[in-house]
């Protein structure tokens, strides 16, 4: 026993010493997050992007809510039959869930609170424009992930914006800087941040060493990990809609407790997006434009639209038409900032406790557990459920840029899942300044070349739209060829 406990005691010194250099990176990166990947110049590429898309497909997801409704949420208890199925590895739902597994995580709760304690209650209102342009890329990115996708050596149904930047714009460049981003975002957003928030909220919530939930946590991921996207998605079907309604249910209740107090946090929300926030208490203060900034970055980091990820997942769905697997693009990006991190926004900001200057780690906890009597586990649990399910999901996303990457060596994938593993135990034990920055810098990255795709495969995406809501409701035959569209001419 003396023997192991000193084997982790060495593995822990050497995880302390790799913090220590990241942390001097970490102040470096903080001013090229903020001023650069972040900054200005990001802004008007995600909304001039996202704006432009809704110009050119005529805001048809807005207009046609009800039919995106009717074929995403309406559709999660029903059966395929045998003549509605078409390619693909997983049922659409699954697609949906592995997807909402990586995007419904640490970013609803801590990265709500973060957005809240550093940006200001403003920072809400641009999270929500983020969300909003969101929905619109996200279902234009997830479409072309599904006309651009291919096979594997596995037989395994393939795809993401690797795919449509090298075959649908041809720039082999692009798509490698791409999958380089997203393998290395995999290690920051995936592993680490998650594992750093759900040790943070056991270790607050019932004294657990963090060490100790790292190594239950590695051994458990490794299991689900192990046995690639079916795996991966039987079990996020089952844990999202879990975890969800589990988290939803509790805030619900704290914000009845707290009912009063949403008209106040909902007009400190508009007034302080334009005005910023003035220091009090505990809080610094923030600018408009810090709050614009933080907002932006933290609803990126949650619904991830844009960044391309969520299409690698989209990607392996079975659907009879690309444009209806990308409304549940939409669905999933509206469900996760339009409804999850505005429930969390209101109970932060109904409790008072984000100008306390309180770590951000413990500020949702806290504001559960001061509304009533164990509140606190319900992030406690619901943090634990969302971190989980969001590294598993991630590993996929950054097993199939490897993948892409190495033209499927399976050795260099193997090694890939092995420090994949140890970067969830290093986010356990890691301080989250660290990891955040490192977040956000490959989050950035990885959604420039496919921000530049998109914009370069618009009239692709005009085409497959104007397809699909000709008649939305009509079942496509399951051989139908989508391979016209990339050409230029309607069938």
């Amino acid at each position: 026993m003396d023997a192991v406990i000193a084997f982790f005691n060495i593995i822990i010194d050497f995880f302390n010493t790799v913090i220590g250099t990241l942390n001097k990176i970490a102040k470096f990166l903080e001013p090229l997050n903020s001023k650069i990947i972040w900054g200005l110049p990001m802004v008007i590429l995600m909304i001039g992007t996202g704006v432009f898309l809704l110009v050119l497909t005529k805001g048809v997801i807005f207009r046609k809510f009800g039919v995106l409704m009717k074929y995403t949420a309406g559709t999660i208890f029903k059966r395929k039959k045998p003549n509605e199925r078409g390619e693909g590895t997983i049922t659409p739902f699954q697609a949906v869930c592995t997807a909402l597994a990586a995007t419904v995580g640490t970013g609803n709760i801590v990265g709500v609170a973060l957005a809240i304690a550093t940006g200001g209650p403003g920072a809400v209102f641009w999270l929500w424009v983020s969300a909003l342009v969101g929905m619109v890329i996200k279902y234009c990115e997830v479409t072309l992930s599904m006309v651009y996708r291919g096979v594997n050596n596995k037989l395994e149904i393939v795809g993401g914006p690797m795919y449509y930047i090298s075959n649908g714009i041809g720039s082999k460049f692009l798509a490698m800087l791409f999958a380089f981003f997203g393998a290395m975002a995999s290690f920051g957003i995936g592993a680490s941040v998650q594992s750093n928030s759900l040790a943070s909220g056991l270790n607050s919530a019932f004294g657990i060493p963090t060490y100790i939930i790292g190594i239950v946590v590695v051994i458990i991921a490794a299991l689900v990990i192990m046995g690639g996207i079916k795996r991966i998605a039987n079990v996020t079907e089952i844990l999202v809609p879990v975890m969800a309604l589990f988290y939803i249910g509790g805030a619900l209740v704290v914000l009845v407790l707290n009912i009063k107090g949403i008209p106040e946090a909902f007009g400190s929300i508009f007034k302080s997006a334009f005005t910023g926030t003035a220091a009090t208490g505990g809080f610094l203060g923030a600018s408009v434009m810090y709050a614009m900034r933080i907002g932006m970055a933290r609803g990126v980091f949650t619904h991830e639209a844009g960044m391309g990820s969520a299409p690698i997942a989209h990607a392996s769905a079975d659907n009879d038409h690309p444009a209806r697997q990308g409304l549940w693009g939409a669905f999933e990006v509206f469900l996760d900032s339009i409804v999850m991190c505005t429930i969390t926004a209101l109970v932060i900001l109904t409790s008072g406790l984000w100008q306390t200057g309180m770590d951000e780690s413990t500020i949702s906890l806290n504001a559960f557990g001061q509304a009533f009597t164990g509140g606190e586990y319900i992030v406690s649990v619901g943090l634990t459920l969302f971190a989980f399910a969001t590294a598993v999901a991630w590993y996929y996303y950054g097993e199939k840029c490897v993948e892409y990457l190495t033209h499927e060596n399976q050795i260099v994938i193997r090694f890939y899942q092995i420090l994949y593993i140890a970067m969830i135990y290093f986010g356990c034990i890691s301080k989250i300044d660290v990891v955040w920055e490192f977040a956000d810098l490959f989050n950035g990255l990885m959604a420039i070349p496919n921000l530049i795709a998109l914009i370069l495969l618009a009239p692709v995406i005009k085409r497959l739209t104007e397809d699909f809501f000709s008649d939305p409701h009509r079942i496509r035959p399951k051989d139908e060829d989508y391979s016209v569209f990339k050409r230029g001419k309607k069938k």
